[in-house]
């Protein structure tokens, strides 16, 4: 049986972008949607023993009645169901995550500035899913995966728009290259491989010699780790980017025209406790094309 993607909904402008997106990624996959939203109303009690509990049941109902109705209507070849589950929202999510292809959520915007910000809620459940989660912002649609027409026109039938991928090859990358790859494949879209260094303290009057010296080594290196990808998809238009500088920043900068990005989480050791990283955190909060997260060890 096919693993779904799956998408939680909470009724909002944000969740609904992300269903309508977890829709069409569904459709390139080949793959049934799961809709999914987390009512902590409990399942014991009866209506007639609380009835103040059937209004915030009813909206629980309504807000599943509505997207599978939107989603069915826009996408009618698509695989849907849809779960109404009693469970505070972080725990369902990351249990029907961990059963799923991808994850999909809604994220919101941050006021006055030009990026997003994820709400409590997913920023707990991407530091505990193992598999991909996708967070979309509300203002995205279907036009804004793809290029401008020749105009200059929002389009939804001109070529997809670049997805970017953001890897340190100093730790595991293999499942973070395989979204990325597979991704631009489905798109036919070119993939933008970028890897951000650093340099450590060196004299001054070796400064210049030592950076580009270690320029050369990080290309060196990203080739290396890029070529049986070359091999494994010669489908995929690659471009290499190697940035000296913080890699957040050089994420943010080169995603602005981009349809998709994707970065690693790494799974620490239980000691340590879910975390997302500082590149993952940073591109959550302010990258505005849909930011998808890959669990790697």
């Amino acid at each position: 049986m096919l693993s779904p993607i799956v998408v939680g909904l909470d009724g909002s402008r944000e969740s609904l972008a992300a269903a309508d997106w977890a829709a069409r990624e569904a459709l390139r996959r080949g793959l049934p949607l799961r809709l999914v939203h987390a009512w902590q109303g409990g399942t014991s009690p009866t209506e007639s023993e609380l009835p103040e509990l059937e209004a915030p049941r009813h909206w629980a109902r309504r807000i599943l009645r509505g997207a599978m109705d939107r989603i069915s209507e826009r996408y009618p070849q698509l695989y849907l169901s849809a779960d109404q589950i009693s469970r505070p929202a972080a725990d369902a999510l990351v249990a029907a995550g961990d059963d799923s292809e991808m994850l999909v959520l809604g994220s919101r915007a941050f006021s006055g500035f030009g990026g997003f910000m994820a709400g409590s809620v997913a920023l707990a459940t991407v530091a505990h899913v193992t598999r991909p989660v996708i967070l979309v912002r509300a203002d995205q649609t279907i036009e804004d995966e793809h290029l401008p027409d020749e105009e200059g026109r929002k389009s939804a039938h001109t070529p997809y728009r670049d997805v970017v991928v953001g890897i340190d090859p100093a730790h595991g990358f293999e499942e973070l290259l395989a979204f990325a790859f597979e991704s631009a494949r489905l798109r036919a879209a070119p993939l933008r491989v970028v890897y951000a260094w650093r340099p450590p303290y060196v004299p001054t009057a070796l400064e210049a010699k030592a950076r580009r010296d270690l320029g050369r080594a990080a290309e060196r290196t990203l080739a290396a780790v890029l070529t049986p990808w070359r091999e494994k998809y010669p489908m995929v238009e690659v471009q290499e980017l190697v940035e000296e500088g913080n890699a957040a920043q050089k994420l943010l900068d080169i995603t602005q025209d981009a349809g998709l990005l994707a970065v690693g989480r790494r799974i620490g050791p239980a000691r340590i406790g879910p975390h997302t990283g500082p590149v993952a955190h940073a591109v959550m909060h302010h990258v505005r094309c849909p930011v998808a997260i890959v669990s790697h060890t």
